[in-house]
């Protein structure tokens, strides 16, 4: 169990997440949060998994699409995926995301 832990987000090592988007994961005993940087043209491909994710569009203009639906998200935009729900999402300029998963994802751990 961890007893805490303070990190600087933009400063971590990034990992490739998928072209042009890379991501900065921060893990907690059973959730955790993942700083997004899209890169103008990226893409997330349509995927599912069983996490609940929650999200918060920080700077840019995000194209998320849920469960077939398409919603155009800016700065101070949230979103809630179930899971098990199919998604994708795309960026129109550079954009920042901040995700919240519960519970961990262990494939991003492992990575």
């Amino acid at each position: 169990m961890s007893r805490g832990v303070v990190v600087r987000l933009r400063e971590s090592e990034p990992i490739e997440l998928a072209p042009g988007v890379m991501m900065r994961p921060l893990f907690g005993d059973g959730a955790m949060l993942n700083l997004l940087e899209f890169e103008p043209g990226a893409e997330v491909g349509t995927h599912a998994h069983p996490h609940e994710q929650l999200g918060h569009v920080l700077e840019g203009e995000l194209a998320l699409t849920i469960d077939g639906v398409e919603h155009l998200l800016g700065p101070g935009d949230a979103y809630q995926i179930p899971g098990g729900v199919e998604h994708s999402a795309r960026s129109a300029e550079r954009s920042l995301v901040m995700d919240v998963f519960q519970p961990v994802r262990e494939d991003y751990r492992n990575r």
